[in-house]
């Protein structure tokens, strides 16, 4: 091969790996560390507020709905994680494929659960009333991070990149009376603000979109 060939050659495999590159997936901030801009809350507003780069959790139950410009809050296939530490006794969630509504535990799509040490025996990481977790792999007082994938109909939760939950909906999948909307669709996040007694934070929420 001589000298321009060779150059060629190297000047294509550059162009073709920064175009496959072009084309990937991308983490994406939905908070900017200071505001709650791009979020939407209803009921007890007040229970969320933003301290030192973080959302807090604190408050009677209410729930923060991404409503950001992010793939227009509407999300079907993706990764999603975030930074996430908890006072004892807290609970709280994230809510997966949910839409916004002004009170109440939402309706649509699934929670993964945040839970230490609260009274409700389901722990963090679960998949709340679906596929639950009894162990606990994370502790209170302490930063984790907690990681969600969807694609097609499978949901795999981590924590610290420990795999607790790898879940796959059925195709028929029927709902008992009152959580006919927990399935599979697509939709927005919501972090959920528990019970006065529950205090918990969040930062570094990121998402990576799949389609």
């Amino acid at each position: 091969m001589n000298k321009l060939s060779a150059l060629g050659l190297a000047a294509l495999v550059f162009f073709l790996g920064g175009w496959r590159g072009a084309g990937e997936a991308k983490w994406v901030s939905l908070f900017d560390g200071k505001t709650l801009n791009g979020w939407k809350v209803g009921e007890n507003a007040s229970t969320f507020t933003v301290d030192s780069g973080c959302i807090i959790a604190h408050g009677n139950t209410a729930h923060l709905f991404y409503e950001g410009p992010v793939h227009d809050h509407d999300f079907k296939n993706f990764e999603f994680k975030a930074q996430v530490m908890t006072r004892p006794g807290s609970n709280s969630g994230i809510y997966i494929h949910t839409q916004y509504q002004e009170g109440g535990w939402p309706a649509k799509g699934y929670e993964v659960q945040v839970n230490n040490s609260h009274t409700d025996w389901r722990r963090t990481g679960s998949l709340y009333g679906i596929e639950d977790v009894k162990e606990v792999y994370v502790k209170d007082n302490v930063w984790f991070t907690e990681y969600v994938k969807v694609e097609g109909k499978r949901i795999i939760i981590k924590l610290n990149d420990k795999t607790v939950v790898d879940y796959t909906e059925p195709a028929d999948v029927k709902r008992e009376k009152g959580s006919e909307q927990r399935v599979l669709s697509s939709g927005t996040f919501a972090l959920q603000g528990h019970d006065p007694n529950s205090k918990v934070y969040f930062k570094d929420i990121m998402v990576k979109p799949l389609d």
